[in-house]
């Protein structure tokens, strides 16, 4: 079973290195990233291929919503989520 803070400390690590490219940003887990501008909407299909390589959990594309992946929080809830439903 996936735990909850390794799976959004490793989000965490990976937005901020690869999509924000600055691996010292303070990023927390409420911050809005889409919505706030610090990635754009085209980096979620990113972050759910880094889901499914780093975790083995498939998550929907039409689970890969702002709504669903707009702060580290929200993107461990669903991808919790998909990991309860066996995807």
């Amino acid at each position: 079973m996936l735990d909850s803070a390794e799976l959004k400390n490793q989000l965490r690590t990976f937005i901020c290195r690869e999509l924000i490219r600055n691996p010292n940003y303070p990023l927390r887990d409420d911050e809005p990233l889409v919505t706030g501008g610090l990635i754009d909407s085209f980096a979620i299909a990113q972050i759910g291929v880094f889901v499914e390589k780093a975790f083995k959990v498939y998550v929907p594309d039409t689970e890969l919503t702002v709504d669903n992946m707009d702060s580290v929080e929200k993107m461990a809830a669903c991808v919790l989520a998909s990991a309860q439903k066996g995807r």
